[in-house]
């Protein structure tokens, strides 16, 4: 991902979600970034580039042990 869609990801995430939401990106990969709330690891964000329309998914496993 380009540093510009990171940043307005970043802004998304921080207005959605919480304020402290923090978009990385990720080393040796540039189709998505890492989600994390504060130092705790959310999840993955993927572009999707399918028929020229550009969008984003958000991938978030929840453990059996956290509920």
């Amino acid at each position: 991902m380009k540093p510009d869609e990171i940043k307005k990801l970043d802004a998304y995430f921080k207005r959605v979600i919480n304020p402290q939401a923090v978009v990385k990106a990720r080393p040796r990969k540039n189709d998505s970034a890492e989600v994390y709330l504060g130092e705790e690891f959310l999840g993955v964000v993927y572009v999707d580039d399918e028929d020229g329309d550009r969008s984003y998914n958000f991938s978030m496993a929840i453990l059996d042990v956290d509920l």
